[in-house]
């Protein structure tokens, strides 16, 4: 689960994280109380939407030239008119793709004195299996090109969890990060802070891009991107209460409801599988024959009909769905239930696209003989390969 820039700000600032002052608004008839609430003289006016790149983002109404979706102002006036032009309007970023986001939300927040930006993120570190910093001096910039283009400026410092971030530790992150003076002593209560926000909360990722270094030499954390745990949200009625599901594809919203892996991807195939790795090779071979899985969809290991129903409604739900392919091996999962639950819901949704089931395992012979015996147009394959071969020509013909 994601959350905005503005309420990862306020949650960081309860735990004592030093951030500007700012105002969400949900109209732009909001943005003179806001910015006349705030210090000024300089205003930062930001779109608020689940997506990077805000600030090189276009706007889909205003045109090329129009600024992006990050705006200084100088004036209560130029705030007035950012939020104006940016409120209702579809940004569209690096990260949005060409559909864009609406935006719903802005933050109106106090300027700052930048002396210089940083980078800085905690999150997982499967490979020594604990929490890690991830800073370069770096900041401000796409993470990814600093990785590509000079690797060299990234630095990674795991922290061990029976310690905690250690004053070693701390050191160890302002060398790679080049702090001194003021900003080396803030950093001394803001990485442990920080790293107990991550924890306490069950965060996935914690992104201060950038953390900066203000003229008076004083950190202070300018942009705040959080994911959380999703297996952990019910510990947080708090976290759970920021969730904005407009910034959510609809079709995801409904498969959380059913407890489904289900992630919307750009293709025309949908797929039903049960295991992630039973998903990932499915999606692979159908891009090996050409075409693009339009959804990553695992319905588990011990779903049942009604589990296996819901799944197979989402999936054609999705206008750009051509064909549907499921590929279903039986262990937990019985191939009888997973047969039962698609002719289930193709029984009460129709079925206007072809479908290609692929059984393998428990029941499995039971299974074909219900799709079989459904008098429903269902193609059956063999194995995987031809599971996909005739998915694929079944859209192409």
């Amino acid at each position: 689960m994601n959350i905005h820039e503005y309420q990862a700000k306020a949650l960081l600032k309860t735990f004592g994280a030093p951030v500007a002052e700012g105002v969400a608004i949900f109209s732009a008839d909001e943005a003179e109380a806001a910015a006349k609430s705030l210090p000024g003289p300089l205003y930062v006016v930001k779109s608020q939407i689940h997506a990077g790149g805000r600030g090189k983002g276009k706007f889909k109404e205003l045109g090329p030239d129009a600024k992006g979706g990050v705006r200084l102002a100088f004036s209560i006036e130029e705030a007035k008119s950012h939020a104006k032009e940016m409120m209702g309007n579809t940004l569209v970023t690096a990260q949005t793709g060409e559909a864009g986001k609406q935006v719903n939300r802005l933050y109106i927040e106090d300027g700052a004195d930048i002396a210089r930006e940083l980078y800085l993120s905690l999150l997982v570190d499967r490979s020594v299996g604990r929490v890690a910093f991830v800073v370069s001096t770096e900041g401000g910039m796409d993470i990814e090109a600093v990785a590509h283009d000079t690797p060299e400026k990234i630095h990674t410092i795991a922290i061990d969890p029976e310690t905690g971030v250690t004053a070693a530790d701390v050191a160890a992150i302002s060398k790679a990060l080049e702090l001194s003076g003021a900003a080396a002593e803030d950093a001394k209560s803001l990485f442990p802070l920080l790293y107990k926000a991550f924890n306490e909360k069950d965060m996935a990722l914690l992104e201060v891009n950038p953390l900066i270094v203000m003229k008076n030499d004083h950190l202070r954390v300018l942009d705040a991107k959080m994911s959380f745990d999703g297996n952990a949200i019910f510990r947080h009625d708090d976290v759970k209460a920021l969730r904005d599901e407009t910034e959510e594809d609809a079709k995801e919203i409904e498969a959380s409801k059913w407890d489904l892996a289900y992630v919307a991807l750009d293709g025309n195939i949908g797929c039903m599988v049960n295991g992630a790795g039973l998903a990932m090779a499915t999606m692979d071979i159908i891009k090996l024959y050409g075409k693009e899985p339009a959804n990553f969809c695992d319905v588990g290991g011990g779903a049942g009909k009604e589990k296996v129903a819901a799944a197979f409604k989402i999936i054609t739900a999705d206008p750009k769905v051509e064909g549907i392919l499921v590929n279903i091996f039986g262990g937990i999962m019985k191939c009888d239930v997973i047969a039962e639950g698609v002719v289930a819901a193709v029984q009460e949704v129709g079925l206007k696209v072809p479908l290609v089931v692929r059984l393998e395992g428990t029941n499995v012979e039971l299974g074909k003989k219900i799709l079989n015996e459904s008098g429903l147009a269902i193609t059956a394959a063999d194995d995987l390969d031809d599971a996909a071969k005739k998915i694929v020509a079944a859209i192409k013909g």
